[in-house]
């Protein structure tokens, strides 16, 4: 199979259920025959597809004589034409044309081919015939189409941060996310980590946020890199990262990380405590709880001990009392969007009320296994205010014993602004991408009196 081949089987797996980050990485994983050059096609390709397919349909729609018609398998391989024609100019239209052609040809029967041959030249021939909405006429038909995100989601934002924040978050949201890994502090320092890396012909930049971050710029595949391979790093993003140093555990300290799976900040946690004291991670999918264990092999850790456990009944399957419990709480992830593009056409409104409910639920859970004085961080990676302040602030309001407190001494960069540090100091505070340059997430920081 070729690269398109190899993206336009993809796409179908996404549509038919799969996630895009894992199905990208099984197939790229399956296919080590592939050059540096097609994984970086297959990649763009999968997830600029996936990113924009409003945009796409909009194409779709308006060059598709009866687009109701269209079943789902062409509409996918004409969206991933689309989007080569659209968002990548090194690629000659004629490529475009022609593979997609060979493509219907292949899969389809004649006249699927031909429909697809005509669409894409007519198009071709005369682009400035499709017109695309005008932020002046209409700015939420304008977000729709050129950014390409769910119409219920763009109401939210543009009542909460208004139009040019709002365009601001979409264009985060669809640029390449960074690719940043973690220094196992157990096994070598930050330096000697990125003087192997250089010499296993990387790229890298240093993180001004987390002394531990190392931004990947080029690299082989994670997976074949040997300082991955024994253990001198892991992938976790630069904002995860922050979280585990607001928890700021210490080496002999009992730790409760209720909803733990894959094991970024438990493992961070345990390196945090110089791999003494004893983390109890829980997760409630047996298959995940095997993903903690893997990271903490590689990475030479041993105070980690996985529970297969449901996160709101926390009180009745632990008999013991903990001094620092993390609840890196199950949410839409609405600010991460950009590291998973297929996230924002599978969440709606509902979902983000139920969160609200769960997450309230792990909360009251939790509540009961604190010790005396023990410390309370919850966090998340959406943006959306009813899983974040409003789900602290009635949690607050039901325990009076309760309280928030001063999360700046744990942060390990210099405060962008007065108003970082005084939500910081008032115990919680939500990260914006169009303010903080890095995924959004929220943080807040309880103790128990």
């Amino acid at each position: 199979m070729n690269a398109r081949e190899i993206a336009y089987k993809i796409l179908l797996k996404i549509e038919e259920g799969a996630y895009a980050n894992l199905i990208l990485d099984e197939t790229l994983r399956n296919n080590r025959g592939l050059t540096a050059l097609d994984r970086g096609f297959i990649t763009e390709i999968v997830y600029g597809t996936v990113k924009f397919r409003l945009r796409l349909d909009w194409m779709i729609e308006k060059t598709v004589k009866k687009p109701d018609k269209l079943k789902d398998r062409p509409r996918v391989l004409l969206r991933l034409s689309f989007y080569q024609l659209l968002f990548m100019d090194r690629v000659p239209p004629s490529a475009v044309t022609n593979e997609s052609v060979k493509l219907a040809k292949k899969f389809f029967y004649p006249g699927v081919a031909s429909l697809i041959n005509g669409v894409l030249r007519n198009y071709l021939r005369e682009p400035e015939k499709i017109a695309l909405p005008l932020i002046e006429n209409d700015s939420l038909k304008y977000l729709e189409v050129i950014y390409s995100h769910p119409r219920w989601m763009l109401k939210r934002w543009l009542a909460r941060y208004g139009l040019k924040n709002t365009e601001k978050l979409c264009e985060f949201n669809n640029t390449q996310a960074e690719l940043w890994i973690r220094t196992n502090t157990l096994r070598c320092s930050s330096d000697e980590l990125e003087e192997r890396l250089i010499k296993e012909g990387c790229k890298v930049a240093r993180s001004t946020r987390v002394p531990e971050g190392i931004l990947l710029k080029s690299a082989l595949p994670i997976y074949l890199l040997k300082s991955f391979q024994e253990g001198y790093f892991t992938v976790q993003d630069e904002s995860s990262m922050l979280v585990s140093h607001v928890v700021n555990p210490q080496p002999e300290m009992k730790v409760l990380d209720v909803c733990a799976a894959p094991g970024g900040k438990t493992t961070h946690l345990a390196q945090l405590m110089k791999n003494k004291g004893k983390i109890i991670a829980c997760d409630i999918h047996q298959h995940r709880l095997g993903l903690i264990k893997e990271n903490a092999n590689r990475l030479g850790i041993n105070n980690i001990e996985t529970r297969l456990l449901d996160a709101t009944s926390v009180e009745k399957e632990v008999d013991c009392l903990f001094d620092l419990v993390l609840v890196d709480a199950p949410c839409s992830g609405l600010g991460v969007l950009r590291r998973r593009p297929d996230s924002r056409w599978r969440k709606s409104c509902n979902d983000i009320e139920q969160l609200a409910v769960l997450q309230g639920r792990i909360l009251e859970s939790v509540y009961h296994v604190l010790a005396p004085g023990a410390k309370l961080i919850y966090s998340t990676c959406t943006l959306e205010p009813e899983e974040n302040f409003d789900v602290i602030d009635k949690f607050k309001k039901e325990h009076a014993d309760m309280v928030s407190f001063d999360l700046t001494t744990y942060f390990p960069y210099t405060f962008r602004s007065e108003e970082e540090k005084e939500e910081l100091q008032n115990g919680m505070r939500q990260y914006l991408p169009f303010e903080d340059e890095m995924e959004g997430f929220f943080i807040a920081g309880l103790t128990k009196k």
